[in-house]
């Protein structure tokens, strides 16, 4: 892949996706990356498998971020990146998922311009993805959607703000990143703006990795049924798994 900036300093500067958590998806250019990277900045929920197909004598650092909790400011990434490239080490900033998918990627992209370090971005498999092929579904379908929304639960102001009315409608299929928390706050919306509580919502739990877990749920029930989930979980608004699908021909009505 090429690098789009030159190299104004002696160290560079890899921001790439871990993909969902299993080190099975991979892109090969990532596990090269990871490979030959003198330090790997990444984020916590990059998984323990992935972080061993690093160098033996990379440095590993979690800058580890948690929703509504404690973590590394972005900041202190942002000068870690920096000052590890400009000591002439070849970082990695490895992000679970995509690294263009609620990733930060752009305020980390300008602290590297700004200090004249070059960079290339390395995509990766982000969860609605992975989430999706373990339902045993697409995420769009002729007739039933024509779009797809990738959102968040929240933003760094708090709950976030959607077009509600768009996501209501019949058919309409979201992948909701960082849902967990927000749940109630999103099946109101949701509601109040016409959806059906028979809706169909996929919590996929730990996506990809061997804990992995997928619930089958409605929208009227969303908040009870993430009662019981506590790991990072992808909310799949509008899509069953294929299995409870064909079991519950209702649901087909709400899909088509």
């Amino acid at each position: 892949m090429t690098d789009l900036r030159p190299h104004a300093t002696p160290g560079f500067v890899t921001l790439a996706g871990a993909g969902p958590g299993s080190a099975e998806m991979l892109t090969l250019a990532v596990a090269r990356a990871l490979a030959g990277a003198d330090v790997v900045l990444h984020d916590r929920l990059v998984s323990p498998e992935v972080l061993a197909l690093a160098a033996p004598g990379a440095l590993l650092i979690e800058t580890g971020k948690e929703g509504f909790g404690p973590g590394m400011a972005q900041g202190d990434i942002c000068t870690m990146m920096v000052a590890f490239a400009r000591a002439g080490r070849d970082v990695l900033r490895l992000k679970s998922g995509d690294p263009a998918v609620f990733g930060r990627l752009d305020e980390e992209l300008e602290a590297l311009d700004a200090a004249g370090i070059g960079w290339r971005i390395l995509p990766g498999i982000t969860a609605a993805s992975a989430a999706a092929a373990t339902l045993g579904q697409s995420l769009t379908k002729r007739g039933r959607n024509g779009e797809l929304r990738l959102i968040t639960g929240h933003d760094v102001a708090g709950y976030a703000e959607q077009d509600w009315r768009a996501l209501a409608r019949p058919g309409a299929v979201a992948a909701i990143y960082m849902g967990r928390r927000a749940a109630r706050f999103l099946q109101g919306r949701l509601m109040m703006h016409g959806a059906d509580p028979t809706t169909p919502v996929a919590i996929v739990e730990n996506v990809s990795r061997a804990n992995q877990r997928v619930i089958a749920a409605r929208l009227g029930g969303l908040v009870a049924d993430l009662a019981g989930i506590s790991g990072p979980a992808v909310l799949m608004l509008g899509l069953a798994p294929r299995a409870a699908e064909a079991a519950l021909p209702e649901l087909k009505e709400v899909l088509q």
